[in-house]
């Protein structure tokens, strides 16, 4: 296994995006099979409260809040250390608000996917910051 960072190949960026399309497509359908698939065990998922969540405490927020109306990405960074990618790039979140609103949220989000010979690759963790005033 490599521990150089490197950029990914054509074949390996492909694969990266698409899967994040399918985890933004996932959050919007509230399709639980596929986030379920797409998500490591182990994920950790910080929204840009703050909050925390599990695995299982994400796919219960979803199910439960159904928050994502819609999601879209810039152009993202890839880089690879053997069998973990991790991406960087804007995101903004159209989402619904507990008192049945709606409000954008944009920023910069950071994922880190591992590859399993088996199961491809699966989210391991997320961390959103939001775009604040610059001063």
């Amino acid at each position: 296994m490599s521990t150089t960072v490197q950029p990914p190949d054509e074949q390996v960026t492909t694969d990266l995006h698409a899967i994040e399309q399918r985890r933004q497509r996932a959050l919007v359908d509230v399709d639980l099979e596929t986030l379920d698939d797409l998500f490591d065990d182990t994920l950790v998922h910080t929204h840009a409260h703050g909050i925390t969540h599990t695995k299982t405490q994400l796919l219960e927020h979803t199910a439960n809040r159904r928050p994502y109306l819609r999601i879209t990405r810039g152009e993202l960074t890839i880089r690879l250390i053997g069998d973990v990618a991790v991406m960087t790039g804007p995101l903004t979140n159209l989402i619904r608000t507990p008192d049945g609103g709606q409000r954008t949220l944009a920023g910069v989000a950071t994922q880190v996917l591992r590859r399993d010979n088996h199961r491809g690759w699966r989210f391991v963790s997320f961390q959103m910051t939001p775009y604040s005033e610059q001063t």
